[in-house]
């Protein structure tokens, strides 16, 4: 019996011999393993620092890009207002055109009751386009 007690401790001593070197790797391992994440962490903490620069960077440049873009539409703007006379039309004869217009619907089956009207109308627009014409423009 002792023979076997002698022998059951000596397996159970190399037993827990092999236990403690098991568990003695799995520390060494979880510890290199530790180690690696650490060094990913730093790595993605760099790169999210270039990128956010690189973000940045182009922001910057696409603002400039806005600004001079802006600019340069606004001065082309200016070129084209300033090389093209803004013309300004003003109604010809307005009031008789009204007159017109009222007695077509005072009359609307007796329009030759509205020629009269109608002929100092289209004098007046003539003599519009005579004068307009004189002044250039």
């Amino acid at each position: 019996m002792e023979q076997e007690r002698a022998a059951a401790n000596d397996q159970l001593s190399r037993a827990i011999i092999r236990e403690r070197a098991s568990a003695e790797e799995e520390r060494r391992n979880a510890q290199r393993l530790a180690k690696q994440l650490e060094e990913k962490e730093g790595d993605l903490k760099k790169q999210e620092a270039y990128y956010k620069e690189q973000v940045g960077r182009l922001e910057e440049r696409s603002a400039q890009f806005y600004k001079v873009t802006t600019e340069e539409y606004q001065k082309a703007v200016s070129e084209v207002k300033a090389k093209f006379k803004q013309y300004k039309s003003h109604p010809f004869c307005a009031d008789l055109q009204g007159e017109v217009l009222r007695c077509y619907q005072a009359n609307p089956y007796q329009t030759l009751s509205c020629s009269v009207l109608a002929r100092q109308y289209l004098q007046c627009v003539n003599n519009a386009k005579q004068s307009s014409l004189r002044k250039g423009g």
